[in-house]
């Protein structure tokens, strides 16, 4: 038997404790006769396209090979579809390992990292499992990007800079102007992440042209996925498009045959099945607007809504509203002390939503989040 003390013991690096968990957004509690949707994980509400069921159904009776690590065919069809080359891609389990991959490929411990916040969640935990030290920038009050501050945050000891567009949580977009302006500022040396998890939902006047962005700039790198607009969230596909250097450091230190085989099949069909899932992304956005329409008829004020949900700036009372909401047999996401996001689902459940605000405007909530 082990006579270790606890002080002797194994030990996590210091950082790993420091990690803060991800909150998954939760499914709604079943209540008898009541019908209940899931608006928490900006989930796509569509089921999958037959051709995209028929080529995962068909990789499924290859299960006992492993898959193709170099992911050939996925790589094949995205080269021609964005007009780039195989070797400027890189590809992982969902676009949030793709990050944890390149943070682990161009940081050292100590070295920062910087991004808006609030932001995605899991920033902050893959730049603490990889040993860097974030530096969080405020979102201004109308949840955008403060790229101005942001420039102001680069230090010596920056390595990476984070552009979430549209932002998540609060749904903002930056321009491309105003993308193209930062780029200009940030020293060569500094890799600028831009990720575009919810590009296909933009309907801004000058929306970022990304990929342009990192043709002109090697050190530019775009990470894109297919969980949202293509509806593959449960299969995990995403992928970073960057120069050659960027991205073949990124696939040196991403997980051996880490995309499955029925994932990778899964993307190439919605690849060919695009302009049929696009119809639904402009139906999708056409909701969208919707709701953003009658929460400012009841008064809400509500952010620039680019991706496929809203954001509710509650501030401390964003958990008071998620509780109601799931009385009422809808599922948000609250941040406490920050607000609360709802995703675009159904429009059944999106009309429950929509109840559910009303009825906190009426109980004398305030619409600007501040009360």
């Amino acid at each position: 038997m082990s006579t270790d003390t606890p002080s002797s013991a194994p030990r996590p690096r210091a950082t790993i404790a420091a990690i803060p968990a991800y909150v998954a957004g939760k499914p709604p509690v079943p209540r008898p006769g009541q019908q209940v949707f899931k608006l928490s994980s900006n989930e796509n509400p569509y089921p999958p396209l037959p051709g995209v069921v028929e080529a995962a159904e068909a990789a499924v009776q290859r299960m006992n090979r492993y898959p193709d690590m170099g992911n050939g065919e996925l790589y094949a069809a995205l080269a021609e579809r964005l007009g780039v080359r195989p070797e400027q891609l890189a590809a992982g389990t969902g676009s949030v390992a793709v990050l944890y991959h390149l943070l682990q490929a161009f940081c050292e411990p100590g070295d920062e990292v910087v991004y808006a916040w609030r932001s995605f969640e899991a920033y902050p935990i893959a730049v603490s499992a990889n040993g860097a030290t974030s530096v969080r920038v405020p979102v201004g009050p109308d949840g955008r990007h403060d790229l101005d501050a942001m420039a102001s945050a680069i230090t010596d000891r920056t390595r990476v800079v984070v552009v979430c567009t549209p932002n998540n949580p609060t749904g903002t977009a930056v321009s491309d102007a105003e993308l193209r302006a930062f780029v200009d500022r940030v020293p060569a040396h500094v890799l600028v992440v831009v990720d575009e998890a919810y590009r296909e939902f933009v309907r801004a006047e000058d929306p970022v042209d990304a990929l342009a962005l990192a043709a002109a700039h090697p050190n530019v790198a775009v990470m894109r996925t297919f969980a949202k607009a293509y509806g593959l969230a449960g299969f995990r596909v995403g992928y970073l498009v960057a120069d050659p250097v960027v991205a073949g450091a990124v696939r040196a230190c991403a997980l051996p045959f880490g995309v499955s085989t029925v994932a990778q099949a899964a993307a190439v069909a919605s690849l060919d099945a695009e302009a049929a899932l696009l119809e639904r992304v402009d139906a999708l956005v056409e909701e969208r607007d919707r709701v953003v329409a009658t929460l400012t008829d009841l008064g809400w004020q509500v952010p620039e809504a680019q991706g496929n949900f809203v954001w509710l700036p509650l501030g401390d009372r964003a958990l008071d509203f998620a509780a109601e909401a799931d009385r009422a047999g809808i599922s948000v996401r609250p941040f406490a002390g920050d607000g609360v996001r709802v995703s675009i689902g159904e429009p059944e459940g999106n009309d429950v939503f929509l109840e559910v605000a009303a009825s906190w405007v009426r109980g004398g909530g305030d619409g600007e989040g501040t009360a």
